[in-house]
């Protein structure tokens, strides 16, 4: 059992490292094909890390990745691919901060009302497909990406100066108004010139925490993981397959609702044209390299949150800043091909071992036989 432990433990981490060095091999590649000196390029990101601005922005960068990928990763948990955690950050972060701009309590309450007010929001546009799903059989695939695309027009049109947006005179930038200060959540500040950490960055890392504990240590998780491996043996132990779905789409939509939160908390105080935008997406690609485990999003959070940060300054030595997205599509490639290849060697593996027990069992009762 312990021999099986180990093999499991060794494929866990090969998947990530293969996925990792495919990527980096492929960069240097399509580096030396471009005429570019990659070692010259890898030196320049690392570079970057030792200035401690960068640092904080990578951190920063990080923990809003996080929230994304465990979005994602819950619905992977279940099987579900809930492509629509963009929309659902997005959505969410702009009622939270009409609401808190437009409300104004004391300190903790503020901020309670905008973090609940935008969990609440990402849960019920998650909860939309869903339902879709559990009542009607549509994939959630093609229901989170139409509500995607819902999201951004009803933004569009919940942000225009006629509605809830304002506009600063001499401005083409739409926003909901500033929140209050009382809604501001505090950050670690470190020195002048690196800047702070965003307090909610403290947040993510818990809220990593307890999917762990709820995942692996609660009656839920088990019935959670167990519907998503097989949802008739789920339901032929008594687990009510649908009222799983839903709910797994409700949490990811609730997840998802604070990805904006150390942003809008942060560093903006409003939702404007200027929010970021593509977290979601990049979420995906976090939660398939990390494995849905907090550590391995964690590890590539921090990853993805490097090349966006380092790259910056890419372009003044002669870089262009968008060699690391292609390393980033690269890593997604990577992943998805090492993946299947470790899978379908634990595969092989598991049959070997098999083979062998067997065969030392049947030598074992040749021998009995023969003693009689």
């Amino acid at each position: 059992m312990k021999k099986f432990d180990k093999d499991r433990l060794i494929l866990g981490f090969a998947g990530p490292a293969l996925a990792l060095v495919v990527a980096f091999a492929l960069s240097t590649l399509v580096l030396l094909i471009s005429n570019r000196d990659p070692f010259e390029l890898y030196r320049l990101l690392f570079e970057q890390v030792s200035y401690s601005d960068v640092q904080v922005l990578i951190i920063n960068q990080a923990g809003t990745y996080y929230l994304a990928a465990l979005a994602v990763a819950v619905g992977f948990r279940m099987n579900l691919f809930n492509i629509g955690v963009d929309g659902q950050y997005r959505l969410a972060a702009m009622v939270a901060a009409l609401v808190g701009a437009s409300v104004t309590l004391p300190g903790p309450l503020q901020i309670a009302l905008i973090v609940i007010v935008a969990m609440l929001v990402g849960a019920f546009w998650a909860g939309i497909a869903g339902i879709l799903k559990t009542t009607r059989g549509v994939s959630e695939v093609v229901a989170t990406i139409m509500l995607n695309s819902i999201s951004t027009s009803l933004i569009a049109w919940l942000i225009l100066p006629t509605n809830f947006g304002d506009q600063a005179a001499g401005s083409n930038n739409l926003t909901t108004g500033e929140i209050p200060e009382a809604g501001w959540f505090p950050g670690l500040p470190l020195s002048p010139d690196a800047g702070e950490i965003y307090g909610f960055t403290f947040v993510a890392a818990g809220c990593g925490l307890v999917y762990w504990l709820v995942l692996n240590r609660t009656r839920f998780g088990f019935d959670l993981r167990a519907t998503g491996a097989s949802e008739s043996a789920a339901q032929a132990s008594g687990v009510d397959a649908k009222k799983m779905i839903l709910t797994s789409m409700l949490i990811s939509g609730a997840i998802a609702g604070l990805v904006g939160m150390p942003t809008l908390l942060g560093d903006t105080h409003t939702y404007s044209l200027d929010f970021p935008v593509g977290l979601g997406f990049t979420g995906i690609t976090i939660a398939l390299l990390g494995r849905n485990h907090p550590v391995g999003i964690a590890l590539s959070a921090l990853l993805i949150a490097f090349l966006d940060k380092a790259s910056s300054p890419l372009d003044q030595f002669g870089f262009e800043k968008e060699i690391a997205t292609i390393m980033q599509g690269l890593i997604v490639i990577s992943v998805v091909v090492s993946y299947e290849l470790v899978r379908r060697y634990g595969t092989r593996r598991q049959q070997q071992k098999v083979g062998e027990e067997l065969a030392a069992g049947h030598a074992l009762t040749t021998e009995k036989e023969a003693a009689l």
